[in-house]
C-alpha cells in the first residue's frame, strides 16, 4: 500500500511538459507497448476461509500401536493424527470449535488397548474413538465401545470387526475378505489348482486363514498346507519345509511385520521359488528393510496409496492420495505407507460425521458416520449403510510387486 501511494505522489507533482509530452504521444496514436498473454494459470480450488475455531475443543480419541511388535503400523497412523489436526484447526476446526485428538499407545498389547479405551470412555469427553491399529486390539474393544455407545471407526483389517455389524464399530481397512478374494484372483488368472498358507496365529492372521479357507472350496483350490507362526516367531523355516514337501504353485502368507518378513527370508533361504503372495497387512517400507533382496518378487493386494504417482491421472483417489502424500512427505521426510492412509480415513470419516450431524453428540454421530457415502480417502470409496460397516469392495485394491526395493503397480 505504501508502494502505490508513493507513486501516486510522484505522479501529481510531475512536471507540465512531461504530462504534455505523454499527451502528445497518446493523441499521436502511438500504442502502447502490448502485454505478454499465455493461457490462464490452472489454480486448484481452494475451500472458503473460514474464522479461526473457538472455544471448548471438540475430542477424539485415538488408540494406535505406536509401540510394540505393530509399531510400523501404529507410528505413522499417530503421525497422520498430529498432521490433520494441525490442518483442520488450520481451516476453521470442525463446527467452529478446535479439534483436539487425544492418542493413547496401546504398545501393540489387547490388555492396554482396554486401559486405553476406558480412560477415554470414563473421562466422557471424547465423542468418538479412532483406531486400534491392529484386530487383535480392536477386537478387545469392540464390546465396550458397543456397550458404552462410543462410535469406534477402527484402522483395523479383519472381517470380525464388521462382519456382524455392531451399530457404533465401524473399518476403514480392506477387510481380509476383500483382499483375499484378489489374491485368488491373481491365483486363478496364473491357472494355479495347489497352494498353500503359512499365517500369524492371532485375530488377524486367523481371520485371514478361515476366509483362505472359504474361497480355495469355492474356487476349487487346493490348500495342500496350511501352517502358522507366532507373533514373536524368528524362525519359520520348519514350517517353510513342510511346505516346500507338498510342492505348491504358489505360498499365501497372512500376518503383519516382522513375521512375514521372516517367511519370505526363510523361503528364499530354502529355495523356495514360487510366488510368495502376502497380504495387504505390510503394505508399508518395514517389510522391504526387514526381508531385504528376498522382497524382490513378493506381490500382494494394497491400497493405492503406496503406488499413488503409477495410478492414472483419471483415477478419482488421484488428488486425495497425492495432495496427502505431499503434505506428509513435507512434514515427517517420508511418504506415507497404508497405515497412514487408516488413520487420514478414520478421522476424516469422523470429521465430516460431526459436521453433518451438527453437534459433538455421539449418537448423533453414529447415525452420520453410518450415512457416510461416496467418501473418497486413502483406502477407497467409501459407501457405509446399516449392513456395511466398512463400505469397501474389491475394486479398492490394485495388484503390486515389489522389485528392485520398491513397489511397482503390476497390473
Amino acid at each position: 500500500m505504501k508502494v502505490a501511494r508513493n507513486k501516486l505522489v510522484r505522479v501529481v507533482g510531475v512536471s507540465c511538459m512531461v504530462l504534455a509530452v505523454v499527451v502528445a504521444l497518446c493523441l499521436s496514436g502511438c500504442p502502447p507497448k502490448p502485454t505478454p498473454v499465455g493461457p490462464e494459470p490452472i489454480v486448484p480450488p481452494m475451500p472458503p476461509d473460514r474464522p479461526a475455531p473457538t472455544g471448548e475443543p471438540i475430542k477424539v480419541g485415538a488408540i494406535f500401536s505406536v509401540t510394540g511388535p505393530a509399531s510400523p503400523l501404529g507410528d505413522p497412523e499417530k503421525k497422520t493424527a498430529e498432521l490433520l489436526q494441525d490442518q483442520i484447526n488450520a481451516n476453521g476446526g470442525v463446527l467452529g470449535r478446535p479439534l483436539e485428538i487425544i492418542i493413547k499407545d496401546d504398545k501393540s498389547d489387547p490388555t492396554e488397548t482396554v486401559l486405553a479405551a476406558k480412560d477415554l470412555i470414563d473421562s466422557g469427553e471424547v465423542v468418538a474413538i479412532v483406531g486400534p491399529s491392529r484386530t487383535p486390539t480392536t477386537m478387545a474393544i469392540k464390546p465396550i465401545c458397543q456397550e458404552e455407545k462410543v462410535p469406534l471407526v477402527c484402522c483395523a483389517a479383519g472381517k470380525v470387526i464388521t462382519d456382524p455389524v455392531v451399530s457404533y464399530v465401524f473399518a476403514v481397512p480392506q477387510t481380509n475378505t476383500l483382499a483375499i478374494g484378489k489374491v485368488f484372483d491373481y491365483i486363478a488368472a496364473e491357472g494355479m489348482t495347489k497352494v498353500a498358507l503359512i499365517y500369524v496365529a492371532n485375530g488377524y492372521g486367523e481371520d485371514g486363514r478361515d476366509n483362505a479357507r472359504t474361497i480355495a472350496a469355492e474356487r476349487g483350490v487346493e490348500l495342500v498346507a496350511t501352517e502358522t507362526f507366532g507373533g514373536d516367531d524368528t524362525d519359520m523355516t520348519a514350517q517353510l519345509t513342510r511346505i516346500k514337501a507338498k510342492s505348491p504353485e504358489a505360498i499365501i502368507c497372512w500376518g503383519t511385520n516382522p513375521g512375514p518378513s521372516i517367511v519370505t527370508q526363510n523361503a528364499k533361504t530354502l529355495g523356495i521359488d514360487v510366488p510368495i503372495l502376502q497380504s495387504h497387512g505390510v503394505a508399508n517400507l518395514q517389510f522391504i528393510e526387514l526381508a531385504g533382496e528376498a522382497a524382490n518378487g513378493v506381490q500382494l493386494p494394497a491400497g493405492r496409496l503406496i503406488v499413488y504417482d503409477q495410478i492414472a491421472d483419471t483415477d478419482p483417489q488421484k488428488e486425495v492420495l497425492s495432495k496427502f502424500a505431499a503434505d506428509y512427505e513435507a512434514k515427517y521426510g517420508n511418504p506415507p505407507n497404508t497405515f497412514a492412509g487408516h488413520a487420514y480415513d478414520a478421522l476424516w470419516i469422523t470429521v465430516n460425521a460431526l459436521e453433518k450431524a451438527g453437534e459433538a453428540d455421539r449418537a448423533k454421530l453414529r447415525d452420520a458416520i453410518e450415512q457416510t457415502e461416496g467418501f473418497v480417502g486413502t483406502a477407497g470409496i467409501f459407501n457405509y449403510s446399516a449392513e456395511d460397516h466398512n463400505g469397501l469392495t474389491k475394486e479398492a485394491f490394485v495388484w503390486v510387486e515389489i522389485a528392485d526395493g520398491t513397489w511397482k503397480l503390476a497390473e
